[in-house]
C-alpha cells in the first residue's frame, strides 16, 4: 500500500495549503457551546459558528503512544476554541513551506483535536465528518481546502479531525501485541482515532444543532481509504455514521497478516538503532523526531489485519457482503487511477443502499498546461468544499467557470448529506439529477465544464460491468 501513497504528495500540496495554525478571525463575535467535557468558546460570523482545536481524546503520548484513544477529561470554566491545534507528527519542510500533504509549521504527538463549522441556528442539521488525505503520513484537518464555511452556510455541520500519522498511526510490533489485552485492537491506531472522533460526534453534536443519526463520513485519498476500511469494520462502526463518501480512496488490495506487519516494522526499526527485542517502554522512548525523519519509519506500516478491529481485507468484505450497507458516493479524478476500484465498490454496495459513482474531469482553463492528462489527484477538494478562497487556489485566476464548478459539485455533496438513507437520486445545482448507480444503468456523474450523467463503460479508466 505504501507504493500508492508515495505518488500523491505533490498534488495535495497544490490544493490543500494550510491556513496558519494560530489563525483566528479577530473580527468575529464569540460563540459558546456546552459539550460533555465542558464549555467551548469559539467564534460566530456571517451565520456560521466555528469551534477549533476541540479535544476528542486524551493526548496519545508517553505510555499512551500506540494505544487506543481515550475519552478526554473534563475541564472547568471556558475553553478557548478559536485556534487550530498543531498537526500530528509528520515530516515538515525546513523552509516552512507546506509539505506534500499541505501541512507546515510545528507538529505534535498531542494532536487528537477536531474542528466544527455549524450554522448559527442549526436544528437537527445533517453532519459530515471529514478524514483528510496525505498518504497516511502527511496532512491535517485544518487545511484551507477543508474550510467548512460553505457547508455550514448551506445547512450542514462539518467536523474535520486530526488522526495519528505514519508510525504513530500504523505500527504493528510484537512487543505491543504481547502486552495488549485480549481483543484490544492493534496496529491501526489512525482508524481507532477516527472511530473515537465519531463517538465524540455521537455524544456531542446535538449541542451544535446537529442530528447524531444523520452523519456522513467522508474522506479523500488516505482518508477515503480509511472510510473504506471503516465500512468493512461494522462491529466497531455500526450506528456511528449513516452514509459515506470516498474520494480517490477506493483501494481494494489484499491485506497482510499482523505477523507480516510486525516483521516489517521490526526490520525498519533496526535502521534507527532499535533492537529486535525492544520492549514497549523502549519503543515509546524513541523520539518523535526520529520516527518522523527516518525514511524507513516516516510512512508507518498500514495495510495489516489485526483480526480484532480489521478482521478482513476490504476487497473481501465488499465481495462477500459483510461491509456496512449505507448510501455511498464514490469516485476519482480522470487524471489518476482508481476508477475501476470505485466502480467495483459502487456495484457491490448498489444491491442495497444507493451508491453514486462519479468522475471529476474539470481542469481550469488556467491549469490546462500543467494538467494535460486531466484532473490530478486532490484537484476536486476546493470544489467539493467550495473553499477556493482559503485553499491553494486562492488566486485571481479563479474565474466564473471555476466558481460554477464549485457551486455544482458542492451542491451534490450537500444534497447527499441532507437526503434520507432511502434516496435513489440526488438533485444538484443547475438541474443536474444524479441517479444511483446500478449494473443496469451504469450511471456515472461526470463533473466538467458541463456536468452530465454518462455510462461508466464509455469512459476511460472504467471497466465494462457485466450485464
Amino acid at each position: 500500500m505504501n507504493s500508492f501513497y508515495k505518488l500523491i504528495g505533490s498534488a495535495l500540496a497544490i490544493t490543500a495549503l494550510a491556513l496558519p495554525a494560530a489563525f483566528a478571525d479577530s473580527s468575529a463575535d464569540s460563540a459558546k457551546v456546552k459539550i460533555d467535557a465542558g464549555t467551548l468558546v469559539g467564534t460566530s460570523q456571517d451565520g456560521v459558528k466555528v469551534f477549533k482545536g476541540v479535544p476528542f481524546a486524551v493526548p496519545p503520548v508517553g505510555d499512551l503512544r500506540w494505544t487506543a484513544p481515550h475519552r478526554p477529561a473534563s475541564w472547568k470554566g471556558d475553553r478557548d476554541a478559536t485556534r487550530f491545534s498543531r498537526p500530528c507528527s509528520q515530516p515538515m519542510n525546513a523552509d516552512g513551506t507546506p509539505n506534500g500533504g499541505g501541512a507546515s509549521g510545528p507538529y505534535s504527538e498531542d494532536c487528537l483535536y477536531l474542528n466544527v463549522w455549524a450554522p448559527a441556528n442549526a436544528k437537527n442539521a445533517p453532519v459530515m465528518v471529514w478524514l483528510f488525505g496525505g498518504g497516511a503520513f502527511l496532512g491535517a484537518g485544518h487545511l484551507g481546502s477543508f474550510n467548512g464555511t460553505s457547508f455550514a452556510r448551506d445547512g450542514v455541520i462539518i467536523v474535520t479531525i486530526n488522526y495519528r500519522l505514519g508510525s504513530f498511526g500504523y505500527f504493528p510490533h510484537p512487543a505491543l501485541t504481547k502486552v495488549a489485552k485480549p481483543n484490544a485492537p492493534l496496529a491501526n491506531y489512525a482508524l481507532l482515532d477516527a472511530i473515537e472522533a465519531l463517538h465524540w460526534v455521537k455524544r456531542n453534536i446535538a449541542a451544535f444543532g446537529g442530528d447524531k443519526n444523520n452523519v456522513t463520513l467522508f474522506g479523500q485519498s488516505a482518508g477515503g481509504a480509511m472510510t473504506v476500511n471503516l465500512l468493512t469494520a461494522p462491529q466497531a462502526t455500526k450506528g456511528l455514521f449513516q452514509k459515506a463518501i470516498i474520494e480517490s480512496g477506493a483501494i481494494l488490495r489484499s491485506a497482510g497478516s499482523l505477523s507480516d506487519g510486525e516483521s516489517k516494522t521490526v526490520k525498519a526499526l533496526t535502521t534507527i538503532g532499535v533492537p529486535d527485542n525492544a520492549t514497549p517502554a523502549q519503543l515509546r522512548a524513541i523520539p518523535a523526531k526520529t520516527l518522523v525523519e527516518s525514511e524507513a519509519t516516516r510512512r508507518g506500516f498500514p495495510g495489516y489485519l489485526d483480526r480484532r478491529l480489521m478482521r478482513i481485507a476490504a476487497a473481501d468484505a465488499f465481495n462477500n457482503g459483510t461491509a456496512l450497507d449505507v448510501p455511498v458516493i464514490i469516485g476519482s479524478n480522470n487524471g489518476e487511477g482508481g476508477a475501476e476500484a470505485a466502480q467495483t465498490i459502487a456495484a457491490g454496495e448498489s444491491s442495497g443502499a444507493a451508491s453514486f459513482l462519479y468522475q471529476f474531469q474539470y481542469v481550469p482553463a488556467w491549469r490546462h498546461q500543467e494538467q494535460p492528462k486531466g484532473a490530478i489527484h486532490s484537484a476536486e477538494l476546493p470544489y467539493v468544499f467550495d473553499s477556493w478562497k482559503t485553499s491553494g487556489l486562492a488566486t485571481p485566476k479563479f474565474d466564473d467557470a471555476d466558481k460554477q464548478m464549485a457551486k455544482q459539485m458542492h451542491s451534490c455533496w450537500v444534497a447527499f448529506a441532507k437526503s434520507p438513507v432511502t434516496m435513489k437520486s440526488l438533485r444538484c445545482a443547475d438541474g443536474l439529477t444524479w441517479p444511483a448507480y446500478t449494473k443496469e444503468n451504469d450511471a456515472v456523474a461526470v463533473f466538467n465544464t458541463k456536468s452530465t450523467i454518462k455510462k461508466a463503460s464509455t469512459l476511460p479508466r472504467f471497466v465494462v460491468t457485466p450485464k
